[in-house]
């Protein structure tokens, strides 16, 4: 059975990357997504598409609902959904598309750095696992998937 994975959060780091290998190193079946994570395209692409707005709120407004239709699709068709919150920036969009997940239902993996974990309690609380690095979250996956322990 092959499974699908959203992978949603911060993108100033190669964690997408980390998880991507450890799947194909652990051979696998997954495929993975993720939102837009070229930080310019997403802001702009409502401007670029539709028209410049002059005030900043409708340019992000056009925007957020552009990136919208791929995240909900995304988010809705995947078995688990991974939110990755980095300590440099808020990620308010990590944070929602946590919350819509949970909404939805699905099985949630929340990664982020032990000294996030009291601003994230309810966050990690509606998750059905909290790591601290991209390899927990293979090692998660290669146990659910095979039913397995590593050795």
């Amino acid at each position: 059975m092959s499974w699908n994975i959203y992978l949603s959060g911060e993108i100033h780091s190669d964690w997408r990357e980390q998880i991507a290998q450890g799947i194909q190193a652990a051979n696998l079946s997954v495929t993975i997504s993720a939102p837009v994570t070229d930080h310019a395209a997403s802001d702009d692409c409502g401007d670029d598409i539709l028209g410049k707005e002059e005030q900043p709120f409708w340019k992000d407004h056009k925007a957020a609902k552009i990136n919208a239709i791929r995240t909900r699709k995304l988010i809705e068709d995947a078995d688990v959904v991974v939110v990755r919150f980095g300590d440099k920036y808020k990620q308010w969009n990590a944070a929602f598309d946590a919350g819509y997940a949970a909404a939805l239902g699905k099985a949630m993996i929340v990664v982020h750095d032990p000294e996030l974990t009291h601003a994230l309690k309810e966050v990690d609380a509606a998750a059905l696992a909290v790591a601290s690095k991209p390899a927990e979250v293979v090692s998660i996956m290669k146990y659910v998937m095979d039913g397995k322990l590593q050795a």
